[in-house]
């Protein structure tokens, strides 16, 4: 693992920095992540083979994921049952070649250290590993992603000091930006900051919307930069003239292949195929996290994707099975399941045949 130095070695930071992400993704840093959903068949159980399609699914097109995210229900959720959902997630994106990041969503600094202390002795059990990196390397888990703490009276040299308790720990770690939970932001004078010291900060996740630290052009010295706020995704990553380098998107649940046609759009130039793409997706998105808005249950990350999810895992014959059925074991509208079935053939986005349909030969 790698360890902190001070700021002004941040040139050896950097190449220090290149050398793990190197190592941890020999064929580069994947563009598109996806924070998965959990699947349940009943309240707090998991629905393994679900899970196991759904990530067969997308896996062709998102090969990072995010385990579990906000999307996940994450903040939900207990930690045996998130010990439970990354066994079961692990042992289905090995065979996919998916690249794995464990979500540790705690609200404060000696939470998230005693999570992550204890899933490392657990990583390195499963693994049969002595050390943390080796356990790591076996299961494809590329780090650790944490937000700062809950507060929103928290300084600059609060949420600095906060996290840099988190990197001294050596581990690969993401950094998430997600104020409408945390009540705070790292500003880009943090970010750059902590980029200069932790070697092992990899990922900057953003899911603010306003995109500030991005924005800013503050070095980041390498750190991988994901947009995780919804919409306009043709014009954020740089091969569309924005800051990001990629994308970590709750939708990447529900169009993953479009969302990977719309990088390769502009990878290839094609930039106005990729905003008519855009714009399409957009539309869907807007109206379904709309429609949850309101709902008391759950969240809109998770609420939106997992309807959007159950047309496009049954297709026709949605309606004819239960909606989606959240962590704490209330399901989700039959009406939402119809009005998003409704904004997916308006958009030309509807599917042929559901993923969990049985193809005919």
């Amino acid at each position: 693992m790698l360890h902190a130095t001070t700021a002004r070695d941040a040139p050896f930071v950097r190449q220090q920095r290149e050398k793990l992400i190197t190592h941890l993704f020999p064929k580069g840093v994947p563009r598109l992540w996806c924070p998965t959903l959990t699947h349940f068949c009943a309240k707090g159980e998991l629905d393994e083979m679900r899970i196991q399609r759904h990530l067969h699914h997308i896996a062709p097109y998102a090969k990072g994921v995010l385990v579990p995210g906000s999307t996940g229900e994450g903040w939900e959720m207990n930690d045996d049952d998130i010990r439970r959902l990354i066994a079961v997630v692990l042992k289905a994106a090995r065979p996919e070649g998916m690249w794995v990041l464990i979500g540790v969503l705690k609200h404060t600094v000696a939470d998230m250290l005693c999570c992550i202390d204890s899933m490392v002795t657990w990583l390195r059990s499963r693994a049969g590993a002595t050390t943390p990196a080796e356990a790591l390397a076996r299961l494809r888990v590329v780090g650790f992603t944490v937000c700062p703490p809950k507060g929103s009276g928290l300084s600059q040299a609060g949420i600095e000091g906060a996290l840099s308790r988190i990197l001294e720990r050596g581990l690969p770690t993401a950094l998430y930006q997600l104020p409408q939970v945390t009540g705070n932001e790292m500003s880009s004078e943090t970010v750059a900051a902590l980029a200069a010291r932790f070697p092992n900060f990899c990922l900057f996740k953003d899911t603010s919307g306003d995109d500030r630290v991005a924005g800013s052009g503050a070095g980041v010295d390498g750190v991988f930069l994901a947009r995780g706020a919804e919409g306009s995704y043709a014009r954020w990553t740089r091969a569309g003239g924005g800051p990001y380098d990629g994308l970590l998107l709750s939708t990447a649940n529900v169009f993953a292949p479009q969302l990977h046609a719309l990088l390769e759009l502009l990878a290839h130039g094609q930039s106005a195929e990729a905003a008519e793409l855009s714009r399409r997706l957009e539309s869907v998105v807007q109206q379904t996290f709309a429609l949850v808005a309101e709902f008391p249950a759950g969240n809109a990350f998770t609420n939106a994707n997992k309807v959007l999810d159950h047309v496009m895992a049954y297709g026709v014959a949605a309606r004819d099975h239960e909606p989606p059925l959240l962590y704490s074991g209330v399901r989700l509208p039959a009406e939402f399941v119809e009005r998003a079935s409704t904004f997916l053939r308006e958009a030309g986005l509807f599917p042929d045949v559901g993923y969990l349909v049985p193809r005919r030969s």
